[in-house]
């Protein structure tokens, strides 16, 4: 039996998203930006997946810009913003737990001159909202916070943050990396004061390679790509009509039966975690109820390290992560879980298990079995 649980990382697409890819890439392969009647055909896609996208979202068409999937996103936003912006200030805003595609976007950004703040987080990974409301400065530009944290699915107030860096400055940009979070739950970034959002498309079942960032038209950002001024000359470059329509059909997809898929998460997420807990020495990072995201537990087991117990699932024919996907293949240690306080101990033991609209109750039932097989002897073999 093979059971994939590793859907933070990334999701098989949905059958509808391949034949539609596979479709414009044999027949409407026409470039976007062409004149002749290929080129109107291929447009029409761009156009379907920004209604669609701008539909979900209660935002504007024109305020859907597409990338390259989300590291591109959150460059964008973080570098467009803040190279636009510099002459009002320099102070940044941020967290602990964010995805490298910020951190490292962060770390350039302080090379180059910019003072960055970065709060920090409680036990269960969520941002404190007086922290943030007393990091604000005169000269703060931007403030950039995760929806739902990849790692632990911690689900962050942004609607909340967002009225609080509005009252306390009305000139700071905040922008929310969505990337785990769209999709999940709901997001209006219009109502919760947001000005940028990032997303990919292959967390949600859509193709690798595709994303957007949405840009509320009052927002001051510089392009970071330059070419031949695609998309109103904010992100240069051929327009990837194939994986935009695979993008905008997955995002119809996913949020068709949004309420219904998102419950059924929650109850086989409590099911996992009810499972998990049943083993000695368990410890689960993060929220274990609604207050986490529907899709993402994370579990330190403890005296087996995350590699050997990756390996010996994956015999058992279950794929799952030791933490993310972006940082598992380098021995570093976990900003989020290093910000949560987790002992050594924990950190090197840790299992991340996402689910998907795809993942079952026997997989589940399957993976726990094997857990309860597997963790005794793993302990034994490393007490020798």
């Amino acid at each position: 039996m093979e059971v994939y649980l590793d859907n933070s990382a990334t999701t098989k697409a949905y059958p509808e998203v391949v034949s539609l890819v596979a479709d414009i890439m044999t027949n409407d392969y026409g470039n976007a930006s062409s004149m002749h009647l290929k080129g109107v055909d291929a447009e029409k896609y761009l156009k379907y997946s920004k209604a669609t996208i701008a539909g979900i979202m209660k935002v504007k068409e024109k305020e859907i810009f597409f990338t390259s999937g989300g590291t591109e996103s959150d460059n964008w936003a973080l570098m467009g913003a803040a190279f636009a912006n510099h002459r009002s200030g320099k102070h940044l805003i941020t967290t602990k737990i964010e995805h490298p595609a910020i951190l490292r976007t962060m770390e350039h950004l302080k090379e180059l001159g910019f003072d960055i703040t970065y709060l920090s987080v409680n036990q269960y990974g969520q941002i404190s909202l007086d922290e943030l409301r007393n990091a604000i400065r005169p000269d703060t530009i931007l403030v950039s916070i995760m929806f739902v944290n990849n790692e632990v699915g911690a689900i962050q107030p942004i609607d909340e943050a967002g009225e609080i860096i509005k009252r306390v400055n009305p000139r700071t940009l905040f922008h929310v990396d969505a990337v785990q979070g769209f999709g999940k739950l709901r997001l209006l970034p219009k109502k919760w004061k947001i000005d940028m959002v990032s997303v990919s498309g292959h967390k949600i079942h859509g193709p690798k390679g595709t994303g957007f960032l949405y840009i509320d038209e009052k927002v001051k950002i510089k392009p970071i790509l330059y070419g031949g001024g695609q998309q109103n000359g904010y992100r240069s470059g051929t327009e990837n009509v194939p994986g935009v329509a695979g993008l905008g059909k997955a995002t119809e997809l996913i949020y068709r039966d949004l309420v219904e898929d998102t419950n059924r998460l929650y109850r086989l997420k409590q099911k996992l975690v009810s499972g998990l807990l049943k083993i000695d020495h368990v410890k689960i990072n993060g929220p274990q109820d609604e207050t986490g995201a529907p899709h993402i537990v994370s579990a330190s087991i403890a005296g087996i390290r995350s590699e050997v117990m990756l390996h010996s699932l994956e015999d058992k024919g279950v794929y799952v992560s030791a933490g993310s996907a972006c940082s598992s293949h380098k021995h570093t240690v976990s900003d989020t879980l290093n910000a949560m306080g987790l002992t050594t101990e924990y950190m090197d033991s840790t299992i991340r298990f996402s689910l998907s609209v795809f993942t079952t109750e026997e997989e589940i039932e399957y993976t726990l079995k094997c857990l309860y097989e597997l963790v005794p002897m793993l302990r034994r073999y490393t007490r020798r």
